[in-house]
């Protein structure tokens, strides 16, 4: 792969529109930040579940402001790497390389816009239904590619689908974002049922975007190493080692804020990513700022600060040393899990301790079965509305699928396409609302 090709400012879905000797490649990576931020989906993560229920008198994260803080750290990762590549002489600085830190931060703004909600919770209910669930009695209406992308819901594909997919009533391309942009998002490039024995049950693109991917990936010269299986575009590394360094470290934070961590737990975690010897200037200047700021909140955040600053310079450095076997398509795993020895034991104690402690927390676990309950009993309402579409409980449902959602598609998995569409992109708090509308708990207007 070569930057010539991997940096391009063509919009998806907009390719008659192009006119690469008249942009400015700097404005085109930026629109896709700006065109990202100002959208209805990407507001709406304010209403949906990170780890902890959303929150009451004491903050903590939701998708919105997690997306918000990867974006700042991918936008980190990619100007400092874009920097030691103009350093280091691998790169043309003149051929658009100083805006890989405005791709990666838009891309990073999408990573999550296809996650349902209720957290992973809401994944499992969507799979789950039709896995074992009623919607086990279509699987002969599928191809086996199509029931696969069903039975094993990825927020990921989701992601890809919601940017490129024309809605009814919106533009060809979705978001119309750049090649570039879109390609950053998809960590797993391969369909469902072309899935990698190491990589589990994670795959990028549902059928319905199948053709679209391809399409990107010749665009940029993304290389298939087998068949249906692709490289993964490089700036991708930067996208996920954001998202690594926020979620497992805001976490934490978090915990913190929720007494589920002493303060004294959560210091000895973080110091955990300094050498006591190497890193000694570092932990005498920690311990002065300690020293004068006696909230211990702020100790926290500061000391926090530290650790996403000293995890971005280990993964540029990771990048750099790996950087032909990236450009190539074999580098293997995550940036995050070749840093070095002090750094990656102490994101080590951090996954456990946020398994052991954190995602098994009393709080999570209730609001990860109630939005169990909720999604599947919404996917179970309107895809037996879909199907049935004549029945008088059908019609009067479906007039609550808004207009830009195809339930009339031209094929069965179309339609269940956007029933998951409408389901996966609620928030908790309409989700809850409409849920209890329909099982008659609440009814409009009556108290």
């Amino acid at each position: 792969m070569n930057w010539i090709n991997l940096l391009s400012t063509k919009r998806f879905g907009q390719e008659d529109k192009h006119s690469p000797n008249n942009e400015d490649v700097r404005t085109q990576f930026q629109r896709d930040y700006d065109r990202l931020i100002f959208s209805s989906p990407f507001r709406r993560l304010q209403n949906k579940t990170q780890v902890f229920p959303l929150p009451g008198s004491i903050f903590v994260h939701n998708r919105l402001t997690h997306s918000l803080e990867v974006s700042s750290v991918g936008r980190s990762l990619g100007n400092s790497l874009a920097e030691k590549l103009i350093e280091r002489n691998l790169v043309d600085p003149d051929k658009g390389i100083k805006e890989i830190g405005s791709i990666v931060a838009a891309a990073c703004l999408a990573h999550d816009l296809g996650n349902p909600p209720f957290g992973h919770s809401g994944e499992k209910a969507l799979s789950y239904y039709f896995e074992k669930g009623k919607g086990g009695e279509l699987k002969n209406k599928f191809t086996k590619e199509e029931w696969f992308d069903l039975t094993h819901f990825e927020g990921n594909a989701n992601a890809l689908r919601l940017l490129t997919h024309a809605f009814k009533g919106r533009r060809s391309g979705g978001f119309a974002l750049t090649y570039s942009t879109i390609a950053s998002i998809v960590k797993y490039p391969w369909e469902s049922n072309k899935i990698p024995e190491v990589r589990k049950q994670k795959y990028g693109f549902f059928q319905t975007e199948k053709h679209d991917y391809f399409k990107i990936a010749n665009e940029l010269g993304i290389p298939e190493v087998e068949p249906g299986i692709f490289a993964r575009f490089p700036l991708v590394y930067l996208v996920e080692a954001a998202d690594d360094i926020c979620y497992q470290i805001m976490d934490i934070e978090d915990a913190h804020k929720l007494n589920i961590l002493s303060t004294e737990e959560t210091k000895d975690l973080l110091l955990g990513f300094y050498h006591p010897k190497k890193d000694k200037v570092s932990l005498d200047k920690i311990n002065e700022t300690c020293i004068e700021v006696t909230d211990v909140n702020e100790q926290i955040a500061y000391i926090r600060a530290g650790v996403i600053g000293k995890m971005v310079g280990e993964c540029v450095a990771v990048f750099l040393n790996n950087y032909d076997d990236i450009l190539k398509g074999k580098f293997k795993g995550t940036l995050i899990k070749k840093m070095s020895e002090t750094c990656l034991q102490a994101y080590k104690k951090c996954s456990k301790v946020a398994i052991d402690r954190i995602y098994k927390h009393r709080s999570v676990i209730e609001i990860e079965l109630a939005g169990y309950k909720i999604l599947g009993t919404l996917l179970e309402e309107f895809v037996s509305a879909v199907m049935n579409p004549d029945d008088f409980y059908s019609k009067n449902l479906l007039f609550l699928i808004p207009e830009q959602y195809e339930i009339k598609g031209d094929s069965d998995y179309e339609k269940l396409m956007s029933v998951m569409d409408f389901v996966s992109g609620m928030t908790d708090v309409f989700a809850l609302d409409l849920y209890r509308k329909i099982k008659g708990i609440e009814l409009p207007g009556i108290s």
